[in-house]
């Protein structure tokens, strides 16, 4: 097969792959959409129970789709294909150096390295700052890797590639609920829930490939650790964000990695 035809199928199937996630996630989004039209989560009346019987069981069978939904997803990975979510965690030797070539790969066996790391990390730290539901659209993030594919960007690069990937992550927002933010974490609150999740996504990132983790603090306290080292800095990281100052996010990016 000529190079131009391997690329051409390589497209194709990473389109593929986006379609059949985009699928998941737009039922996923219905069923959301569904709850709130229905106030079967009590968002506007102050309690659940106050909503008519028709509304709480409209939540009730929306629930049971998301979780049927997410039960046959991890099923069938896990029977057909364990790979597909084989996410990395941001304690993995080398996993910036993935992220950063993934932006350029399609695969239909494989979920790219960038998608993996990024969906990941937002749903661990949607859950540690947040109470539930939340949604986040897989499909959103790879549209990300996509605007990001054909920038050159090498793990010497990390603060101008994760400048770029923060722009484009907050851009295509991939995060499109979280629940009401727990007690203790009103920083999180400051800004919108893209910028402060991607934002604590990708300096988690950067601190990783220093080996800043150890084996005495997990996952989840690591991201909690880097979202209090950042809480005061996410409303100019917002800014700069807004205005796409890639140059100047990067030196913020560089200031923060100085304090740590």
């Amino acid at each position: 097969m000529s190079q131009q035809s391997a690329f051409a199928a390589d497209t194709l199937a990473g389109h593929a792959v986006c379609a059949a996630a985009g699928v998941r996630d737009g039922l996923r989004a219905a069923q959301f959409y569904a709850r709130d039209m229905a106030n079967a989560d009590g968002k506007v009346m102050q309690e659940t129970r106050d909503a008519p019987f028709l509304s709480r069981l409209v939540g009730a069978l929306a629930r049971l789709t998301d979780s049927f939904l997410n039960w046959g997803a991890r099923t069938s990975i896990a029977l057909f294909l364990p790979s597909w979510r084989n996410l990395p965690s941001p304690f993995a030797p080398g996993v910036i150096h993935q992220v950063i070539t993934a932006i350029n790969r399609n695969s239909f066996t494989k979920n790219p390295r960038f998608n993996a790391y990024f969906f990941r990390a937002a749903n661990h730290i949607i859950e540690r700052y947040c109470e539930g539901p939340a949604l986040v659209l897989e499909h959103r993030v790879d549209a990300a890797r996509r605007a990001l594919s054909g920038t050159p960007s090498n793990a010497s690069e990390a603060p101008q590639f994760l400048a770029r990937t923060l722009i484009a992550l907050v851009r295509h927002g991939g995060i499109s609920r979280v629940g009401k933010v727990k007690p203790g974490h009103q920083f999180f609150a400051s800004v919108q829930p893209n910028v402060a999740v991607f934002a604590i996504a990708c300096v988690a990132l950067m601190f990783a490939a220093e080996g800043k983790p150890t084996d005495a603090v997990d996952e989840d306290e690591f991201f909690e650790v880097t979202g209090a080292l950042i809480g005061p800095r996410l409303p100019r990281i917002a800014q700069l964000i807004a205005a796409g100052e890639t140059v100047k996010l990067a030196d913020e990016l560089l200031a923060i990695k100085a304090m740590y």
